[in-house]
């Protein structure tokens, strides 16, 4: 085993550094673009693209690098350590991950190197007004009409559908009575499409929410909506074969920039606490109560950046589904439980300046709280690994 960064790794991090340099004079007027008034300067998101690291899950013949989810997920990682988190790079890996893997030659020909460009953006349509954690329980369907199909229903905390040029949707091609009353596995019925957002009869609803930086989700409602039927990705009743090659990596990706904003707030609590002094002319930070806590936070970090790049590499050795799933389920909830833990102490090494919008730090609150839920929940991931893992009884 090998632990340094290669250098591939370190060519993305200074790439990713690098883009966002000629916007250091404005970072507190764009993040409060992100991060208040919930939209993602277009001018940082072409500059990320620049780099064409988007492309890491594309080959080289749709327009990527092939350099693998290790390298988007440093990528992502860095984005965040510069207090940039950024859904569009997770979602749009996510399509790509996918399509590279199940999509048709014709689906990889249409949507691959807009997608490895960033000339497009994409976004994820899983999760169902009664149907959150558990998709097995959705109910939009897309019914047969010759060839192609007919979309109905709703989808709720799509993130960033208003900017998404496209959308990989999942929904059901059998619907769950039918799946129950032929007795089938409740895994059976799910398909995947993609699904341009200009098509007619997808109407759009903001949901005023937190936590996406520079996004914002939304219901939405699908009412006779017409699919190609060459969007289909795999198989019609299939699609939990095919689903984990988008959500692995999602759970990977949130890890990685979970790492990223945790060594954000670190880094910044740590300058405070070194310039900081209220006793003795003494910085703060030489005192225990203020200097271990940060120390356990650094400990963490190293810890959750080692299992998150593991589930990475996993992914891109083309493990067994269920070893990538068990290490991302661990990732994300280890990143996730620190990132919370570094924000939280940032703040109260700061004191009331922790508080304030100038110094940023309770912005970042907001984001590594909604990792805790999402994309999926604490927990989830605990059922998962007692039951997989360790081989305890199912509890659900």
């Amino acid at each position: 085993m090998d632990f340094e960064y290669s250098d591939e790794l370190v060519a993305i991090q200074d790439a990713m550094a690098a883009c966002l340099e000629p916007f250091k004079d404005r970072r507190e007027e764009l993040v409060r673009m992100v991060m208040v008034e919930k939209r993602f300067p277009q001018e940082v998101w072409d500059a990320i693209c620049a780099t064409g690291l988007m492309g890491c899950l594309v080959s080289e013949d749709y327009g990527g690098n092939d350099m693998g989810l290790l390298a988007a997920t440093v990528a992502v990682e860095t984005l965040a350590s510069k207090g940039f988190g950024n859904a569009l790079f997770i979602l749009g890996t996510m399509a790509s991950s996918c399509l590279m893997r199940n999509g048709s030659e014709r689906l990889k020909v249409k949507y691959l190197p807009s997608l490895a460009s960033g000339e497009k953006k994409f976004c994820f349509a899983i999760t169902e007004p009664d149907a959150g954690s558990n998709a097995f329980r959705l109910q939009t369907l897309a019914t047969r009409d010759g060839d192609d199909w007919r979309l109905n229903g709703s989808k709720v905390f799509i993130t960033g559908a208003d900017v998404a040029d496209h959308m990989m949707l999942v929904c059901r091609t059998t619907s769950r009575a039918e799946i129950e009353k032929r007795g089938l596995p409740k895994a059976m019925g799910l398909a995947l499409f993609m699904l341009d957002m200009d098509t007619p009869g997808i109407d759009l609803k903001p949901i005023p929410t937190h936590g996406i930086e520079g996004m914002t989700q939304f219901l939405i409602h699908f009412d006779d909506v017409h699919i190609p039927g060459e969007n289909l990705i795999g198989e019609p009743d299939m699609g939990s074969l095919v689903l984990f090659n988008s959500l692995n990596p999602e759970r990977i990706m949130a890890a990685g920039t979970a790492c990223g904003l945790a060594a954000n707030v670190l880094q910044r609590a740590v300058a405070y606490a070194n310039e900081r002094k209220v006793f003795k002319g003494k910085p703060i930070g030489g005192y225990q109560g203020i200097s271990h806590p940060l120390a356990k936070v650094a400990i963490e970090l190293e810890a959750s950046k080692l299992l998150t790049y593991r589930s990475a590499w996993a992914y891109d050795e083309n493990k067994h589904a269920g070893m990538v799933g068990n290490y991302a389920n661990m990732a994300k909830y280890t990143a996730a439980e620190m990132a919370i833990e570094a924000v939280d102490r940032a703040i109260q090494t700061m004191g009331g300046y922790g508080f304030s919008e100038e110094y940023g730090i309770i912005h970042y609150y907001e984001s590594v709280r909604l990792l805790r839920t999402a994309p999926i929940t604490a927990e989830l991931i605990l059922n998962f690994v007692a039951e997989h893992h360790l081989g305890l009884p199912r509890s659900y």
